[in-house]
């Protein structure tokens, strides 16, 4: 791996639809230039957040180029390539890395609520995707995957894996975890990140976060606490936090990955923010307090296309 320590903000994009439910691909490179005018460290594709699962494996391959091609090199990438085969999901790391990400992430290996594999077969699987880049890989331990990842289980991943050295930590008490891979991984654990789209973001900040990948609705407001606290005025991160809490709650809590999407529209940055059946539109009243809590904040994406 290189040198570069990867650190900030790095949003997770929405995969862009029409109402149709097909591909919007103009509008998926205006999301991205969106993201990075809005201070975004670096843009995460083709994750939970971006519907990566009701997407073809061609779709896959298409969004991915799209935006690889599209930012050019301006902020690295970091391309989701999470499957529950252990060769699969390294091909698709390898894709990844060939057409240009700076990293890949990757939960580990389960199905629906019963298929899952004990700790042995999930340290050959990472040390297998490991194998395959040589550009870093970062563990997504999120409830999602309903698979346990001890913190020193994590360590020893960092300890004897070439390429593993970032992970995104979204499991209950994350601070807490956080800090007990700090204290036993040192130096190796080159990226502890923040997940959850921020709702704990200020403690995981305090236990050492140096990344927060949140969702892409509002990274300028995300910056206002990470960037604050990493330059020691504390006091002003926490006030942003309280202030921005409100905002990432509705999107954590009550819209989930919709919430960008509809940010996004309302401000004019794509045309469309429908998800793909089966997947439902959120309530009327839930959206109409996303927007009223997100005006009375001013995020650019509410302005962006002005």
């Amino acid at each position: 791996m290189g040198s570069e320590a990867y650190r900030g903000v790095f949003p997770v994009a929405p995969t862009v639809f029409d109402e149709n439910g097909r591909l919007d691909l103009d509008g998926q490179m205006r999301c991205t230039d969106f993201l990075i005018d809005a201070g975004s460290h670096g843009i995460c594709i083709l994750a939970n957040f971006s519907e990566q699962f009701s997407l073809t494996d061609a779709e896959r391959e298409t969004v991915m180029h799209t935006v690889l091609d599209h930012v050019a090199g301006r902020v690295p990438v970091i391309v989701t390539t999470t499957h529950f085969g252990s060769a699969v999901c390294a091909e698709r790391s390898r894709k990844a890395q060939e057409a240009g990400a700076a990293m890949v992430m990757v939960m580990p290996p389960y199905h629906g609520a019963t298929f899952r594999v004990p700790e042995d077969s999930i340290y050959e699987f990472f040390q297998r995707v490991s194998a395959a880049v040589s550009i870093p890989v970062m563990i997504q331990d999120a409830p999602v995957a309903g698979t346990p990842l001890s913190a020193r289980f994590l360590v020893r991943l960092a300890k004897e894996s070439a390429n593993i050295r970032y992970f995104k930590i979204e499991t209950a008490q994350a601070a807490t975890k956080l800090r007990e891979m700090i204290h036993l991984g040192g130096d190796l654990i080159e990226g502890p990140w923040d997940g959850e789209e921020g709702i704990t973001l200020y403690p995981d900040l305090e236990a050492g976060a140096t990344g927060s990948m949140t969702g892409g609705g509002f990274p300028d407001g995300i910056r206002t606490i990470f960037d604050p606290f990493h330059a020691g005025r504390r006091d002003e991160a926490a006030e942003a936090y309280r202030r921005w809490l409100p905002l990432i709650n509705y999107e954590n809590r009550q819209c989930g990955l919709q919430a960008a999407k509809i940010l996004m529209e309302v401000g004019g940055v794509i045309k469309s923010g429908a998800v793909r059946h089966p997947l439902q539109p959120v309530a009327p009243a839930i959206r109409a307090g996303l927007i009223e809590t997100a005006r009375g904040l001013d995020p650019l994406v509410l302005r962006w296309a002005r």
